[in-house]
């Protein structure tokens, strides 16, 4: 009867090994705005990449929340084919100064809508070309994203980070840092080519640190699956 529930332990720990092997391509499947860095005051162009990792349904919509908290006056947006996107206005708490007078409004909200055929199809991902500036004096932009499928399941990425907690919902964050050059501004074509590189840089080392830790913890699963079937094994030649 031991035998039995060693064995089935076994078993269990052996299953519960291959399920954590599966789950770093879904724990990276959310909302990423990339590159995931820029300088404040600046002008930067970000793409927000979202990957569809459902199996039987595909991502007709997307919802990018631009904070007013943190304005920006300038974002103008990228056409991508067979998706329309329309963007809303709201009222600043605190007006933008500029040389051309005060802004009140600024963009708050970016709907980007997919046409018949040009949904994101399952284990697919399209990218959203967004140029913005100048950045504010913050630390980072959170911009808490609302993934729509098709089958009418709104997936809401709007969890802001926390220090020592992995979010379960994690929305897009755009780190700012000081400008340490006295001249002027980046421009955004003068750092396009170099932010590009870095977004791809960026999703694979947030990819292979997921799948290193889960890796990680599927090996010891498996190792202990492993020792409770050898050890039911033994048991069983010295009863026999």
């Amino acid at each position: 009867m031991r035998l039995a529930h060693l064995a089935r332990a076994g078993a269990a720990l052996t299953a519960a090994a291959v399920a954590a092997l599966a789950l770093p391509g879904v724990a990276s499947a959310h909302v990423t705005v990339n590159p995931n860095t820029a300088t404040q005051g600046g002008y930067t162009k970000v793409t927000f990449r979202v990957p569809n990792e459902k199996d039987d349904a595909s991502t007709v919509k997307l919802e990018i929340a631009i904070p007013t908290d943190k304005p920006i006056a300038s974002v103008s947006l990228k056409p991508v084919q067979g998706w329309t996107a329309v963007t809303e206005n709201g009222k600043l708490a605190t007006p933008i100064k500029t040389d051309d007078g005060e802004i009140t409004e600024a963009i708050s909200k970016i709907t980007w809508t997919a046409s018949a055929g040009a949904e994101i199809k399952p284990h697919t991902f399209q990218e959203f070309d967004v140029s913005l500036g100048p950045l504010p004096t913050a630390d980072q932009i959170v911009f808490k994203a609302l993934q729509t499928y098709s089958n009418g399941e709104v997936v809401r990425w709007i969890d802001e980070p926390a220090a020592g907690a992995e979010a379960e919902h994690p929305a897009p964050v755009l780190k700012l840092a000081k400008k340490t050059d006295a001249g002027a501004a980046p421009t955004a074509g003068a750092n396009t080519a170099a932010q590009d590189a870095a977004a791809t840089a960026n999703d694979d080392d947030e990819t292979d640190g997921t799948a290193i830790t889960l890796g990680a913890f599927a090996l010891i699963l498996g190792l202990a699956g492993l020792f409770v079937a050898v050890l039911a094994y033994r048991r069983a030649g010295r009863t026999s």
